[in-house]
């Protein structure tokens, strides 16, 4: 059976305007008529007023989803993964071809994640397009993505940009050179990014469902900006500049280059305590549909939970206020050392306040560093009991999010 009964029942448009549940002068008063609102309605609460359809039902069965429960992540979920400690798999071109169903979490769980994590840092970058390497791995996000859409999951892409003035690394540390001044209009690079976007616009048409339907994707620019490890971080660029950056990338797309099955995702690492900290950077309601956070460092052991927690409340309360949706962007253990993670720490976390998230993501799967278990690994189990926890959600558990109910 499903989890989902309780949020089955339309919230009242009055809750989705005010966000919030409406008072009742006396308790014998009838609650109030019981309405979907309309595509037209809900566009008007996003970036992009002219989002697809199915974009649009996205965002707002995010929201509705999120009042009881939460959908599971995982970055490259049916991209990579690991068989066991010695042995990793990957949908590449140098290794041998492996099924596009194959994703550890269904190994071990018997169901796919609710939500999928990419990154566009094969896909527009530096490099020569007529490598045969690039141009497979193209091809097999667009088929892993149109896959998962397919299926029902949600998509979500994030973006390891290499540095558009060295062309070299998006790490900082590797490519000291300051850029986000230099590619917004008027820098001497700024028609270098305009190619960047314009190839991410390009592949985004390119994402056509079995239904004939452009695939919805959360796009996550310039996430984890509070850090200066990428040359996008708060030690390399001003707050004005970066807030810059992040609204010409979304207008240029947006407006420019029609892109419209985007919904707009904003979020920075774990480097606040207050709200006033947390928006610093924001770069106003009218850029971003999605209010998240990187947290790995609070999420560790048992210790920090209150920490994590409270991080967590804030990005939440700032949602319902904006009338964002709100996730937990990234977060996980490196190879789970111990054991019971994800319900003596993630699941408590998500617990200990009350939050509206709509999906928590955890990173990649490689040999070397691994986030959910491998079939008889330890944490196995847990993980198992994790998934049958009523507040999570996987693949086999999520309804139809690319309609209104």
């Amino acid at each position: 059976m499903k989890k989902l009964a309780p949020w089955l029942t339309v919230l009242a448009f009055t809750v989705w305007v005010a966000c919030g549940k409406p008072s009742k002068a006396d308790d014998s008063e009838p609650d109030p008529e019981v309405v979907t609102p309309t595509l037209t309605e809900i566009r008007e609460q996003l970036v992009d007023k002219n989002a697809t359809d199915e974009t649009a039902a996205l965002f707002y069965n995010l929201r509705t989803m999120a009042e009881e429960h939460i959908l599971f992540g995982h970055q490259d979920a049916t991209k990579r993964g690991v068989d066991n400690p010695n042995t990793e798999w990957a949908n590449e071109a140098h290794l041998p071809t492996i099924s596009t169903e194959k994703s550890d979490v269904r190994t071990v769980t018997g169901a796919y994640p609710a939500v999928y994590g990419h990154d566009f840092n094969h896909i527009s970058g530096f490099f020569d397009p007529g490598n045969s390497w690039f141009a497979y791995e193209k091809q097999i996000a667009r088929q892993l993505t149109i896959e998962a859409y397919d299926r029902g999951g949600v998509n979500t892409y994030c973006w390891h940009y290499a540095n558009p003035v060295s062309k070299e690394s998006f790490y900082w540390s590797e490519s000291p050179v300051k850029a986000v001044s230099r590619i917004l209009p008027g820098g001497d690079h700024h028609e270098v990014y305009k190619i960047s976007l314009e190839t991410i616009a390009e592949y985004a048409r390119s994402l056509v469902g079995a239904d004939g339907k452009p695939v919805p994707v959360i796009f996550r620019p310039f996430h984890e900006f509070d850090g200066d490890w990428f040359w996008w971080g708060r030690a390399h660029c001003t707050a004005e500049e970066y807030k810059a950056l992040y609204r010409f990338t979304v207008e240029y797309l947006r407006d420019e280059l029609d892109v419209r099955n985007f919904l707009y995702a904003w979020s920075p690492d774990r480097n606040f305590n207050t709200e006033s900290q947390y928006i610093e950077r924001y770069p106003g309601d009218d850029y971003v549909d999605l209010v998240g956070m990187d947290n790995y460092g609070d999420l560790q052991s048992a210790t920090t939970l209150a920490a994590a927690a409270q991080k967590m409340k804030i990005v939440s309360d700032f949602a319902e206020q904006h009338r964002k949706v709100a996730a937990l962007t990234e977060t996980g253990l490196s190879n789970l050392t111990q054991a019971d993670w994800y319900t003596t720490v993630l699941l408590k976390a998500l617990r200990l306040r009350p939050v509206k998230l709509a999906y928590a993501l955890v990173w990649a799967n490689r040999k070397d560093a691994f986030w959910t278990p491998y079939q008889n690994h330890p944490a196995a189990a847990d993980f198992r009991a994790f998934k049958a926890d009523s507040y999570i959600l996987f693949g086999d558990e999520t309804p139809a999010m690319y309609k209104l109910p």
